[in-house]
């Protein structure tokens, strides 16, 4: 979604869920389902029918990945860890105490991390890669597939 949200950002006008589904690899039920959640937390905005489609409603520099991660519903961060917290098998014991702690640090590092950066400058550092590339190859990876 943080590619989606980026391109949207350099649009001068909405982008359908069909050509996001195109740019994404998906379909267009996915890119509404999820978008719903960005939606809800006031990130984006739909309009439906000629000429609809989702725009964000702030620039880049207000929203930071930590911000999509929750919008999106803060799905497990690591797949590594307890699956059962009260587990009855001893070596399973032994690997959640190991585990817990690690995780929760790790975790709460990662966290911190997404909430200092916004997606402008992520968005910036796609600008500084393209600047570097030469023109042949910017109308290829410059634009939106579509």
């Amino acid at each position: 979604m943080l590619h989606l949200l980026i391109h949207m950002g350099s649009m001068s006008g909405p982008l359908t869920s069909d050509a996001a589904a195109t740019m994404l690899g998906t379909n267009p039920v996915v890119v509404r389902r999820t978008m719903a959640g960005l939606r809800d937390a006031g990130y984006v905005r739909s309009v439906k029918g000629h000429g609809g489609g989702w725009s964000l409603t702030g620039g880049l520099e207000t929203m930071t990945m930590l911000d999509v991660h929750r919008a999106l519903g803060e799905s497990r961060i690591f797949a590594l860890g307890p699956t059962d917290p009260s587990p009855s098998c001893l070596v399973e014991q032994a690997v959640n105490g190991s585990l817990v702690e690690a995780l929760r640090d790790a975790e709460a590092l990662l966290l911190r991390r997404l909430g200092e950066v916004t997606l402008a400058e992520i968005a910036a550092d796609f600008d500084r890669r393209m600047a570097k590339l030469p023109p042949e190859e910017i109308a290829v990876r410059g634009r939106i597939r579509q």
